[in-house]
C-alpha cells in the first residue's frame, strides 16, 4: 500500500492527482480507502452526510471494479481536491475489457450518491470516477 500526496492547482482532468492510493485488488482493503475518502472529504470541509455518502459511494465503486482487476494487480485510486469538490477515480488492470453494468445496484447507488459519475474501459484499465459536491457549496462564496 503506498499513499503520495503532490497537490496542485486545476480540474480533475489533470494528470496529476492531489492524493494516489495503490491498494492490492483485494475487497478486504476497502475499509481503508472509505476511510481515505473520509478523511480527504473532511479537510474539505464536507458535512458529515456528505462524508458519510461518499464512504458508500466509493465502497459501491470498488465493487464495481475489484471484481473485473487480474490477478495480482493493484486498485489505484486518485484523488483530486477543490474548494467544495472531490473527484475519486478506482480504477483497476482489466484485460478482459469489461463492460461497465449500469443496470447493477452498485451503479445505481453510486449514481444517486455523487454529483456525477463515469465508468470507462479502455487500454486495459477499468475506471470508475465519481464527483461530489459539498451540499454547502464552494467556501467563501
Amino acid at each position: 500500500m503506498s499513499v503520495t500526496g503532490t497537490p496542485q492547482q486545476g480540474d480533475h482532468q489533470r494528470e496529476q492527482a492531489d492524493v494516489e492510493l495503490r491498494l492490492p485488488a483485494d475487497s478486504a482493503y476497502a475499509s481503508v480507502l472509505r476511510t481515505t475518502t473520509a478523511g480527504l472529504a473532511a479537510r474539505l470541509d464536507f458535512t458529515i452526510d456528505d462524508i458519510e455518502d461518499l464512504r458508500i459511494a466509493v465502497g459501491e465503486a470498488s465493487a464495481l471494479v475489484l471484481p473485473e482487476a487480474d490477478a495480482g494487480t493493484d486498485l489505484i485510486c486518485r484523488f483530486y481536491l477543490a474548494p467544495g469538490e472531490l473527484t475519486i477515480s478506482v480504477g483497476v488492470t482489466a484485460a478482459s475489457s469489461p463492460e461497465p453494468d449500469y443496470d447493477s445496484f452498485a451503479w445505481q447507488v453510486l449514481t444517486t450518491l455523487a454529483t456525477s459519475a463515469t465508468a470507462t474501459s479502455e487500454g486495459g484499465r477499468y475506471v470508475v470516477t465519481m464527483t461530489m459536491q459539498s451540499s454547502l457549496g464552494v467556501p467563501g462564496l
